[in-house]
């Protein structure tokens, strides 16, 4: 089986930023989650409106479970910000997949300070600038304030994403190699 380095944390972080950098120094491949849903599904927030958030997380995981089993090599996977906080009762396979990728040691959660407040802020100014949300500055806060209390007790390597991206992806490098 391939390996993956999964990279998760709440929209924001700089998942999508230090991935393919961290991708470029391992010669590994990159995929965002993300892209690939809206690839197979389409648009995230229009299947959410149209069939719920339940089914959305359930298509999601079955994206996912679609790239591991496909995966060709070793890969730097960027999380949607909450696969990790899906209910198990989504798909029975849910509770093994999540727990698998908390504990796994080349899971990298990103933050971009292990504090409430400086998170939240941080979080909301980097969202407030991508235009598919819509400047929703309340919807933001509250979704990073229900996830980060979560986050802050994954059983995973935790990484600060408030430096430069290259700076970032170097340290997580590290940590793979010292891995593998």
């Amino acid at each position: 089986m391939p390996i993956f380095l999964h990279l998760v944390g709440p929209g924001g972080a700089g998942k999508t930023t230090v991935g393919p950098l961290l991708a470029a120094r391992l010669s590994w491949r990159f995929l965002d989650l993300d892209t690939e849903f809206m690839r197979s599904e389409g648009d995230i927030a229009n299947c959410i409106d149209a069939h719920g958030y339940t089914a959305y997380a359930q298509r999601n995981l079955s994206v996912y479970l679609g790239l591991v089993q496909d995966a060709k090599g070793p890969t730097v996977l960027a999380l949607s910000s909450g696969f990790l906080t899906y209910p198990s009762e989504i798909d029975p396979r849910y509770a093994v997949v999540r727990r698998a990728i908390e504990v796994s040691p080349l899971t990298a959660l990103l933050l971009p300070s292990f504090e409430l407040e400086p998170c939240v802020d941080i979080i909301v100014e980097r969202q407030l600038t991508r235009p598919y949300l819509a400047g929703n500055r309340v919807r933001e806060e509250q979704r990073i304030r229900e996830r980060f209390p979560f986050f802050s007790t994954l059983e995973c390597n935790r990484f600060r994403s408030d430096i430069l991206p290259m700076q970032l992806a170097s340290e997580i490098e590290c940590v793979v190699r010292r891995t593998l």
